[in-house]
């Protein structure tokens, strides 16, 4: 997202288009603002332990995936996702959907 508006800003530069450029500035700083506001969890010796566990145990979801429901496990949190498909084959992990 923020490289999209990083991209929009360079292109107006370029191109002297005084609006777009208005227009992208404030576009990357609302969405800056909106991260802001969320917490990230580290990927980190825990979650690299329980994702080699979960591993172990042949659990057949992407390689990014496992890692995420790995760091969800440890944190004891709930998973926003839709992809109920794939991350409900891991034990224990609370999921829910937004959409």
């Amino acid at each position: 997202m923020i490289q999209g508006w990083f991209n929009a800003i360079r292109q107006a530069s370029q191109c002297g288009q005084q609006k777009r450029l208005t227009w992208a500035y404030v576009g990357l700083r609302e969405t800056v603002k909106f991260f802001n506001d969320f917490i990230i969890l580290d990927f980190n010796e825990s979650a690299y332990n329980q994702y080699m566990a979960l591993r172990g145990q042949g659990i057949r979801i992407g390689t990014q995936d496992l890692r995420i429901a790995a760091i969800a496990l440890v944190n004891n949190s709930i998973l926003v996702t839709r992809n109920q498909r794939d991350f409900s084959q891991v034990p224990g992990l609370v999921l829910e959907d937004w959409t």
